[in-house]
């Protein structure tokens, strides 16, 4: 799958693991159903993370031709989506920082 595929809250997911690619592994935590308010984004467009930008992930981190490794987990609407180095999970993975979170904020 390749990057002009993927919709647009997947690119914004997976442009974070990007970023700041150095010796460190990338963290990036999302809630399906995530919507960033205007007022945050900047002069960007807003965030929004939706059921098919989860699916758009899940398929690219499955097969993307960039041989970039990606472990993805779900639980409930809660995602993380991993950036692997050496192509293994690390055993301390809670050591690591979630470098972004898109996630809506409980009231």
């Amino acid at each position: 799958m390749e990057w002009s595929e993927l919709t647009e809250g997947a690119k914004a997911v997976l442009e974070q693991t990007r970023n700041i690619k150095n010796d460190k592994i990338q963290i990036v935590e999302f809630e399906v159903g995530y919507e960033q308010p205007e007022e945050d984004a900047g002069d960007s467009e807003p965030v929004s993370i939706q059921e098919e930008d989860y699916a758009s992930l899940k398929k690219f981190t499955a097969e993307n031709e960039y041989g970039e490794k990606y472990h993805m987990a779900r639980n409930k609407n809660i995602v993380k989506i991993i950036l692997l180095e050496k192509d293994k999970i690390p055993d301390n993975l809670s050591d690591f920082p979630v470098f972004r979170e898109y996630k809506n904020t409980v009231e």
